[in-house]
């Protein structure tokens, strides 16, 4: 397995457009993670799913196969027309147009707020590419997810180390790092994930934890976590 593997494919630039990027990202099988949270739900047509960072669809596919409202975004166009592809086979290629779009995670403006049950953002946030995205990124998804509606999260460490020559913290850029082929990423460890959340309203519903995958030539840490929209406070006469 290559260091420029991440669980979606938000990232913009060449690399998410190469044909060989989205066949490898379509190629993986459905978040085990994702499936177990499935079960919880027992009206499936009635329980939106926003897929952040669809890249080729592998989840966004189970998704629709279970029944789900699913809705799928991703900025790269190659990622997004592979995705439509898949999903159109089982709901048509009109549903599939509507449904799998191009898209920023800063940006959900195409979604109401307290809208969605569930946000998976796997390998997504950590493509931001400032501060600013950053913290764009999660006030959205906090935004369009219902009272506590669910955030599933994967995101790398900083104590990743892809290639075997270590990672690079970006002058004045704080969390960013170089030494992903994928180009630099906003990297964090557990704790300061769950206080990132915690500014908007989102708390961990399990521990938050790290799982170690090997690469090619080194390692990533990955920080997998599930939050849950806080209930808004009642309002006083």
């Amino acid at each position: 397995m290559g260091d420029s593997s991440t669980e979606g494919g938000v990232g913009e630039g060449p690399f998410w457009e190469r044909a060989e990027t989205v066949e490898a990202f379509a190629g993986r099988a459905p978040d085990q993670r994702l499936l177990d949270l499935l079960a919880d739900y027992s009206d499936p047509q009635h329980t939106r799913v926003l897929d952040l960072g669809c890249a080729g669809g592998r989840n966004t596919v189970v998704l629709a196969e279970r029944g789900f409202d699913v809705h799928a975004l991703d900025t790269s166009s190659a990622m997004v027309e592979h995705t439509r592809c898949r999903v159109a086979a089982l709901l048509g290629p009109d549903e599939a147009a509507r449904r799998v779009r191009v898209g920023r995670m800063d940006d959900l403006r195409a979604f109401e707020s307290a809208s969605v049950e569930l946000v998976v953002a796997l390998g997504v946030y950590h493509n931001a590419q400032s501060r600013h995205e950053w913290d764009r990124a999660l006030a959205e998804a906090a935004r369009v997810l219902k009272s506590h509606g669910r955030l599933l999260v994967a995101n790398f460490s900083p104590r990743s180390d892809p290639t075997g020559r270590g990672l690079r913290r970006l002058p004045g850029q704080g969390h960013r790092y170089e030494g992903f082929t994928s180009g630099p990423l906003f990297l964090v460890e557990p704790d300061q994930l769950d206080v990132e959340m915690s500014r908007h309203g989102l708390n961990p519903e399990v521990r938050t934890e790290t799982v170690t995958t090997p690469t090619d030539s080194g390692y990533r840490v990955t920080v997998n976590g599930l939050y849950q929209k806080a209930a808004a406070a009642p309002q006083r006469c």
